[in-house]
């Protein structure tokens, strides 16, 4: 499913979208270790703000993910993913922008994300749509 331009169509996630998604997720490196189930992630978003459960489509086959909340203080970005054979062609802005005119629809001054530090290539990604360093330390518990 695309738009008639051939472009990549962003939509909200559909349920018929489950094993593509993971496998993308797969193929992205974005599932790496137990904590990270997929159909637990899926189930979690698609139960809260599933409206920023976002894919791209092109030639009915999803070639792009993220996953964007607010919590109503500041956005968040997970599972950003495009395909990689499918990379530097522009999915990854275009889902983005998305998502972030969904979140600025919602009222939300400011968007959060978290990148390994290992992973320059995506860290410089980010830097090309405007986003800065914050001087703060990411701190997590597994629950």
């Amino acid at each position: 499913m695309t738009n008639k331009s051939g472009q990549m169509l962003v939509r909200p996630y559909q349920d018929q979208d489950r094993e593509q998604v993971i496998d993308l997720w797969r193929a992205c490196k974005l599932i790496r270790h137990q904590h990270n189930d997929p159909i637990k992630a899926i189930a979690l978003k698609v139960s809260f703000q599933p409206e920023l459960f976002l894919v791209g489509i092109l030639e009915d086959k999803v070639v792009a993910t993220v996953m964007a909340g607010f919590e109503g203080r500041r956005g968040w970005i997970n599972y950003l993913g495009v395909s990689p054979d499918m990379q530097r062609l522009g999915l990854g802005k275009r889902i983005m922008q998305e998502a972030q005119i969904r979140l600025e629809k919602m009222g939300c001054p400011k968007i959060n994300l978290q990148v390994r530090t290992s992973n320059k290539q995506v860290i410089d990604f980010y830097k090309s749509l405007g986003y800065m360093e914050d001087d703060v330390i990411s701190l997590g518990k597994l629950l």
